[in-house]
């Protein structure tokens, strides 16, 4: 069962079943869906996992955190995996040295970590709105991967709309056109002027109007969201975390380079279910609220404003799923103090004894862009390739590596494509766009531009529009004739 990280408003149950939950995201007093508790298994369980097959490690995960869903529904979803690059390893673990290895999460078909969720949690719940006969408008606001992601996922699925917001010229151009060249007539794509801090709070906004709601009820249509505040996309980032940790006979310390912290959020999940996991290390950007948050204790974005960078997906000064870390340590109604006054004051401090048991799963590092250019550098030049968030987290190791005996697993979370300039930049192209920069990789380093991504550019651009944060209500219901 799931309940509610800010306590119950006596207007919501007081708990759901994760097909609630999936479908209507919004909780008491703005707050957010979490597991009311979570199994822990022991040494001969987890055995009993280590040789699973991804898929069937999914289902048995789901069978522990008592997510009960029909048989054939999650094997649909989970079939999605078998159009991934390797079926038999949707999230492949590539050693890099005797205690570094990058479980590689951009292997499905937008090529960003996001895939691993998005895929089955598409579908999980167009199933579910078809089976209760109910249509959805799903939100999704983006800082580059989610949204092709929730796009891809949800494309020409039956009862389902998707209205995606982006900030402009805060994404890559490969990211703006996975979602600017949808054909599917169930989706909308909506630039915003802004940052995605704006996107987000303008989802979150939504989702608590009132107002909007009413208008899409009297279009017969509910409301729901395809971001990380969504229990559902949580869910699946548990279980290649626990794959990982399976892979190894001893346990791991994961780096998880982290804007919206849902990756960092899985990977807290399954160490607090007993897999072999020990810190779990954030890498942030220039925009190191996180650093400052488990360094400190104080979480402050007064005064700050968002820096654009090289690892955009990163570039985040509210952080969602660092509300269900909260609960998790503290409980709900110092969560629903803490998120408050964040909400109220930009700004909340944990006491001593508070910031003791963050840190005992968490520690964190950040990486300026200058650094994250030298590491895409240097290790292209010993044979791997990677994209400036990786480069985030391959700091954090060069930083952390003081215990050479723990295997770190660094989560990958993009493909060098999807940010092919800064690639080419750090190769010495400097002032090329993507399209250029896609073509200078390839010919140096001899590497090929998966077909996904090379075909972009010869698409129609049809999602155009660009809009100011204010008007995105108006055009929402405008393009549903609410």
């Amino acid at each position: 069962m799931l309940i509610e990280t800010r306590g119950n408003d006596s207007q919501k149950p007081l708990n759901v079943e994760f097909s609630h939950a999936i479908l209507n995201p919004d909780a008491s007093f703005g707050g957010l869906y979490a597991p009311e508790a979570l199994p822990i298994l022991g040494q001969e369980a987890r055995m009993r996992l280590k040789d699973l097959s991804y898929a069937k490690l999914a289902k048995e995960i789901f069978a522990l955190l008592g997510i009960e869903l029909e048989e054939e529904i999650l094997h649909e979803a989970l079939s999605l995996y078998d159009h991934f690059d390797d079926p038999a390893h949707p999230a492949p673990l590539v050693p890099l040295k005797r205690d570094l290895s990058v479980l590689e999460l951009y292997h499905g078909p937008t090529r960003a970590f996001k895939d691993m969720a998005l895929q089955p949690f598409g579908r999980i719940l167009s199933r579910l709105a078809q089976q209760r006969g109910e249509r959805y408008l799903i939100l999704a606001a983006t800082s580059g991967d989610t949204g092709p992601a929730t796009l891809e996922s949800f494309a020409n699925q039956k009862n389902i709309q998707v209205v995606c917001l982006y900030p402009q010229g805060g994404t890559s151009d490969v990211q703006r056109l996975q979602m600017t060249t949808q054909e599917a007539e169930n989706l909308k794509v909506l630039g915003i002027h802004g940052d995605f801090d704006d996107a987000q709070a303008a989802l979150k906004s939504l989702l608590k109007d009132d107002h909007f709601r009413a208008s899409l009820t009297q279009k017969g249509i509910s409301l729901s969201a395809a971001n990380s505040v969504n229990f559902g996309r949580i869910a699946f980032q548990i279980i290649y975390h626990a794959y990982a940790s399976l892979r190894s006979d001893s346990p791991i310390d994961v780096i998880v380079p982290s804007g919206n912290f849902g990756n960092a959020l899985g990977a807290f999940y399954a160490k607090l279910m007993g897999f072999g996991i020990g810190k779990i290390m954030i890498a942030s950007n220039a925009n190191n609220i996180l650093t400052e948050l488990i360094t400190t204790g104080i979480y402050d974005i007064r005064g700050k404003t968002l820096k654009k960078t090289q690892s955009p997906a990163m570039d985040i000064l509210k952080s969602s799923n660092v509300e269900r870390v909260l609960f998790a340590l503290l409980g709900a109604q110092r969560t629903k103090t803490l998120m408050e006054n964040l909400e109220k004051e930009g700004f909340y401090a944990l006491n001593a004894s508070e910031l003791e048991k963050l840190q005992e799963h968490f520690v964190a590092l950040f990486c300026e862009d200058s650094e994250g250019e030298r590491i895409i550098r240097e290790y292209a030049k010993a044979g791997y390739l990677m994209d400036p968030h990786t480069a985030t987290g391959i700091k954090a190791y060069e930083d952390l590596e003081s215990d050479s005996q723990t295997l770190k697993v660094l989560c990958s979370t993009a493909e060098w494509t999807k940010f092919a300039p800064t690639v080419a930049k750090a190769l010495g192209k400097e002032g090329v766009r993507d399209l250029e920069a896609l073509h200078y990789v390839k010919e140096a380093l001899g590497v090929e531009i998966h077909p996904a991504i090379n075909s972009l550019f010869a698409k129609k651009e049809i999602h155009t529009e660009v809009i100011q944060k204010e008007k995105i209500k108006e055009q929402i219901l405008a393009w549903l004739g609410a």
